[in-house]
C-alpha cells in the first residue's frame, strides 16, 4: 500500500521527474501494473549496476514513497481553578492527561456504584428483617386502609425505614411470601464485599491505578485484532545523506595547490613492477600531486594542516572526478584560515576507540594524544598539535599503548621504539624527540609496526624494496637509529614507507600526477642496506605519495595505509625546481630508458654487495 493520502499517479510522476533530474540514480524505468486484483502495484526496474539499497533510500528521501503526516494533539487541560481549556500537548503530556482523566472517570463511577450498592444493602437488610416476621408484616399490610397507611404502620410497628417500608409495600404479596433466606444472605454478603472494594478504590491510589490498567487490558483483549499497518523499527530514523551513498573503496588525492578529488580504486588497473603508470590528473604547470590514500566512501577523514589544526570530512563529501580531472579546491570543502595548507589526511574508523592519535613532525618530534579529544571537531577545525616555527607536520597515525613506532629519514636512517615511551599529552602540546637527525636530514616516514607484515620502502626516483621488520631492533626513543636503505643518485632519497602483505596492492603517485598500481608480491624482500629494484619509471617526476590497497581477505584492516609521507613534499618540490642533492641527468636517463628489458638490473648488484654493509656499525648514523 501507499502512505496515507499519497496519490499513486502523482507519485509515479514525481519518481519520473527525480530520475530525469538524476536525483534518483540507477532506475531504468517506472510502470504502473495496478489492476482490479492488485489495486496498488508500481514496478521500478533498476539498471544492471544499480545498488538497490541506495536507490530505495533515494526514493524514500526524494518522493512520497515514505511520508509523514502531522497529528494535532489537542487536549482539555484543567487550570489552577479546575477549568478545562484546550491546549496542544506533547505525547508524554497527552498520555499523562489521559491517565488522569481515566482516574477521574473511575472515581466518579465508583462513587455512583458505591451509592447504589449501599442503597441496595439497606433494602436487603430490611428484607432480612421482614422474613423473620413475615406473617406479622402481611397482617399489617392487609389491615391498612391504603398504601401510605401500610408504610406508616410498618415503620411504627417494626422499625423499618421509610425506604425499606416503601420497598416492602411495593412488593406483590406472592413475592413477599416467597422470599428465600439463602438468596438474601448471599446477596447481602456480596454487597458487603463490593462496598468494601469500592471504598478502597476511593482511598487507595495504587488500587485506583491498578483498576485503570486492568480496564485497559480488558479493552485490548475484547477489541484487539491484527494491526492494519506494520511497524518498521527503522522508519522513524532520519535518512542521512550517507545512506544515499554506496559503500566502495576510493582513492583520494590532494595536490600541492590544494585540489582534492576521489575516484574508485578500480580506475587504476594492475600493472607489473617497473611500469610507467597512468596519468591520475591534469595539473597546472606549477602544481603537482602530493597526498594520496585509499579508503571507503563512508570513512571519516581527518585533515591536518601546516598550522597544526585538524578538520574532518566524510570521504563521500569529496566530489568524485574523472581520472585526469584536477578536482575541487579544498578551501571550498574546509574552512581553512588564511594561508593555511593541508599537509596530510588519514581515515578515522571510530573516534570512541581506546587508542591514540600519534603525530610525527619533520624535525623528528612525536606526540601522542587520546583520540577522544578529537571527537567534537566543528567546521572551523581545532588545534591538533603545537608546531615550532621551523618545524612542519609529517603525518599522524592511530596507535595503542603496546605498539612499536617506526621513523625513517630522508637520508635513509630508521629507528624503532615503543609507543609507551611517548607520554600522552593534550592537543596543544609539542611532543618529544623521536629520532636525532643530522643537520641536512629530516623525517620522511612514520608508521606503527605490524609484525605480520613487511616493511616497504620507496625512494623518490621510483625504487623500492621489502624488508623484514626483525632486522630493526627496538631502541630508546630519541636515538640516531640505524641504516635502512642504500641510497644513491640513481635511487634518490627516501620518499616514504609502508607495511604490506604478499596479497596487497601498491599504488604510487609522482608529482606529475602519474599513478601506478602493482601487486606487492612482485617487490622482492631484501636486506636492510640494499638498493632495491625499480617500482615505477617516474617520467622525470619524483614519487611523492602512495598507498597500500589491502586484499579482500584483509578487509578488517584500516583501508588505504599510507606509504609516502607529507614530509617529502617540500623537498620534492625543491628537487623538481632546484635539483637539490639529486643528479637529474641520471634520473632522466633511467626514466626515459624504455628499451631496457632488464628492469631488475639493480637487485643483483645489491644482493652481491649487501655483505659489505651487514657488518658495519651504523648505530651512530
Amino acid at each position: 500500500d501507499l502512505p496515507y493520502q499519497v496519490n499513486k499517479a502523482r507519485l509515479i510522476e514525481k519518481i519520473d521527474e527525480q530520475v530525469k533530474s538524476k536525483r534518483i540514480q540507477g532506475v531504468s524505468f517506472v510502470r504502473d501494473e495496478s489492476d482490479r486484483n492488485d489495486p496498488v502495484r508500481i514496478v521500478i526496474e533498476l539498471k544492471r549496476d544499480a545498488n538497490p539499497n541506495v536507490t530505495l533510500n533515494q526514493l524514500y528521501s526524494s518522493t512520497q514513497l515514505q511520508d509523514a503526516f502531522n497529528a494535532n494533539m489537542l487536549a482539555l487541560v484543567p487550570d489552577a481553578n479546575g477549568v478545562l481549556t484546550p491546549q496542544t500537548v506533547t505525547l508524554r503530556d497527552c498520555l499523562t492527561l489521559y491517565i488522569n482523566h481515566q482516574k477521574d472517570v473511575i472515581l466518579r463511577r465508583t462513587r455512583f456504584d458505591l451509592d447504589r450498592a449501599e442503597a441496595r444493602l439497606h433494602i436487603i437488610e430490611g428484607l432480612r428483617k421482614a422474613i423473620d416476621i413475615i406473617n406479622e408484616v402481611i397482617r399489617v399490610i392487609r389491615a391498612a386502609a391504603n398504601e401510605p397507611a401500610a408504610r406508616e404502620a410498618l415503620s411504627e410497628n417494626f422499625g423499618f425505614s421509610e425506604r425499606q417500608a416503601q420497598h416492602i409495600v411495593d412488593m406483590r404479596l406472592g413475592r413477599l411470601t416467597g422470599l428465600e433466606r439463602d438468596k438474601l444472605e448471599a446477596e447481602h454478603a456480596e454487597l458487603v464485599e463490593r462496598i468494601t472494594h469500592l471504598r478502597r478504590i476511593l482511598v487507595e491510589e495504587a488500587l485506583l491505578v491498578e483498576t485503570v490498567r486492568n480496564e485497559l487490558i480488558d479493552i485490548r483483549d475484547r477489541y484487539g485484532d491484527e494491526r492494519r499497518t506494520s511497524i518498521d523499527p527503522f522508519e522513524d530514523e532520519e535518512i542521512m545523506d550517507e545512506d544515499l551513498i554506496p559503500v566502495e573503496d576510493v582513492v583520494v588525492t590532494l595536490t600541492h595547490f590544494g585540489y582534492v578529488k576521489r575516484l574508485p580504486t578500480d580506475t587504476y588497473q594492475m600493472q607489473h613492477r617497473g611500469g610507467r603508470g597512468v596519468t591520475a590528473m591534469q595539473t597546472r604547470e606549477d602544481d603537482y600531486a602530493e597526498v594520496m590514500l585509499v579508503t571507503s566512501t563512508h570513512s571519516t577523514l581527518l585533515f591536518l594542516t601546516d598550522k597544526g589544526r585538524g578538520y574532518i570530512l566524510r570521504a563521500w563529501q569529496i566530489p568524485s572526478a574523472g581520472r585526469q580531472a584536477r578536482g575541487t579546491a579544498i578551501v571550498n570543502l574546509l574552512q581553512l584560515e588564511g594561508d593555511e595548507k593541508v599537509e596530510t589526511m588519514l581515515p578515522i574508523p571510530d573516534f570512541d576507540t581506546e587508542c591514540y592519535l600519534t603525530f610525527a613532525t619533520r624535525s623528528g618530534q612525536v606526540k601522542k594524544t587520546h583520540l577522544s579529544e578529537f571527537t567534537n571537531i566543528n567546521r572551523r577545525g581545532i588545534i591538533a598539535i603545537n608546531l615550532r616555527e621551523d618545524d612542519a607536520l609529517l603525518s599522524a597515525i592511530l596507535t595503542h599503548e603496546d605498539d612499536d613506532l617506526f621513523l625513517v629519514t630522508h637520508k635513509g636512517s630508521a629507528i624503532r621504539f615503543s609507543a609507551a615511551d611517548v607520554r600522552p599529552t593534550g592537543r596543544a602540546s609539542q611532543g618529544v624527540r623521536g629520532i636525532r637527525l643530522a643537520d641536512d636530514d629530516y623525517v620522511a616516514g612514520f608508521l606503527r609496526i605490524d609484525p605480520a607484515k613487511k616493511l616497504l620502502l620507496v625512494t623518490e626516483n621510483g625504487f623500492g624494496k621489502r624488508t623484514d621488520l626483525s632486522e630493526f631492533r627496538v631502541q630508546n626513543r630519541g636515538g640516531s637509529g640505524v641504516l635502512c636503505y642504500r641510497l644513491t643518485s640513481r635511487t634518490g632519497n627516501l620518499a616514504g614507507i609502508g607495511l604490506v602483505k604478499n596479497d596487497d596492492d601498491l599504488i604510487l603517485l609522482n608529482d606529475n600526477g602519474v599513478i601506478i598500481r602493482m601487486p606487492v608480491e612482485e617487490i622482492p624482500v631484501l636486506g636492510r642496506v640494499t638498493q632495491g629494484v625499480t617500482l615505477m619509471r617516474t617520467r622525470d617526476g619524483l614519487i611523492v605519495d602512495g598507498a597500500v590497497v589491502p586484499s579482500e581477505d584483509n578487509t578488517d584492516d584500516i583501508v588505504g595505509e599510507a606509504v609516502c609521507s607529507a614530509a617529502t613534499r617540500p623537498v620534492s618540490a625543491r628537487a623538481k625546481d632546484d635539483a637539490e642533492d639529486i643528479e637529474q641527468a641520471d634520473i632522466k636517463s633511467d626514466a626515459d630508458d624504455d628499451t631496457d628489458d632488464n628492469i631488475d638490473y639493480d637487485v643483483h648488484d645489491d644482493v652481491d654487495n649487501d655483505s659489505d654493509y651487514e657488518g658495519e656499525d651504523d648505530s651512530d648514523l
